[in-house]
């Protein structure tokens, strides 16, 4: 069976994978949570904050694909199976049942919040090892920050 092989080896390939990985799995389960919380907002301001969470979702999903791909092609298995999510995520899950408009706005405020502060750790750590990965970070940082701000700001 063939292998992809990349540009990177050693500790740099050690570093990036670490970073590319838990960027995967904040990413996946980011998405997941966004899903969970549109389909079951309840509230006065339901109909943006649902609309929110619909290009929340997107951008999580569009950047899930650019970070599994960058893996790849530097010779990295991304492993973005439900099971490795579940064991790995960071991010704290939402309640069940209805949630109250309000309340969503915290949660997600809070969980953006912790996604920002990883991705700019990723961000620093593929500083050295990788320009390319640090490169793609950094747009997901800055989309998750602009995302933090828009939730953050109806608080």
């Amino acid at each position: 069976m063939a292998m992809i092989t990349g540009p990177l080896s050693g500790d740099a390939k050690d570093t990036v994978a670490q970073a590319l990985q838990g960027a995967l799995v904040d990413l996946i389960d980011l998405s997941l949570v966004a899903k969970q919380a549109h389909w079951n907002l309840i509230g006065p301001h339901f109909r943006p904050i649902h609309l929110q969470l619909d290009e929340l979702t997107e951008l999580a999903r569009s950047h899930m694909d650019t970070i599994a791909e960058r893996a790849v092609a530097v010779g990295i298995n991304p492993d973005g199976r439900s099971t490795t999510v579940a064991k790995s995520t960071k991010l704290q899950q939402p309640e069940s049942g209805w949630i109250e408009d309000g309340k969503v706005v915290a949660t997600i405020t809070d969980l953006l919040d912790g996604v920002s502060k990883r991705m700019h750790e990723r961000v620093r750590a593929t500083d050295e090892p990788d320009p390319v990965t640090q490169d793609l970070l950094i747009a997901v940082a800055q989309d998750i920050d602009k995302q933090h701000w828009m939730f953050q700001a109806q608080a």
